[in-house]
């Protein structure tokens, strides 16, 4: 299993950011890579099992995912990549909103397992780590700063 990983301070109180991220159908409203979000399976967005089916900009792909955890207290939530464009056999992600005490900001952490080829770990570790995580925490930076 690889891992890619990202975080970031945020200038927002941690109960703020957890309002937005925490709507699992949500990540168009502040995910610059994200068009659009459908959530199937004749669930609510917040139900465990919930799946997503989110639109890539320019048409360029669909990815769907399932809620398997949902913690408001902890504000964390992990979802599976159950179909998407990218060449792993497994993938588990979580985002997670932790309060600053000191600063009374928000600091959150996003990463991701996934099972693939050797060859192309060291890419998707640029796509997840980079391309999604950072790019959506820049994102909650920008919309909070």
């Amino acid at each position: 299993m690889a891992r890619a990983y990202a975080s970031a301070v945020i200038p927002a109180p941690a109960e703020q950011v957890w309002e937005l991220v925490r709507e699992f159908n949500g990540l168009p409203d502040w995910h610059p890579a994200i068009a659009s979000s459908e959530i199937e399976s004749g669930r609510s967005a917040g139900e465990i099992g919930a799946v997503r089916l989110l639109g890539l900009p320019d048409g360029c792909g669909a990815i769907r995912e399932r809620l398997v955890a949902l913690d408001d207290t902890a504000r964390s939530y992990t979802y599976d990549m159950i179909e998407g464009p990218f060449p792993i056999r497994t993938y588990r992600s979580t985002i997670t909103v932790f309060p600053i005490t000191a600063t009374g900001q928000a600091f959150v952490e996003w990463f991701g397992d996934y099972d693939a080829e050797a060859a192309e770990e060291s890419k998707l570790e640029q796509t997840f780590g980079g391309g999604v995580y950072a790019a959506g925490l820049k994102a909650l930076v920008e919309r909070f700063s």
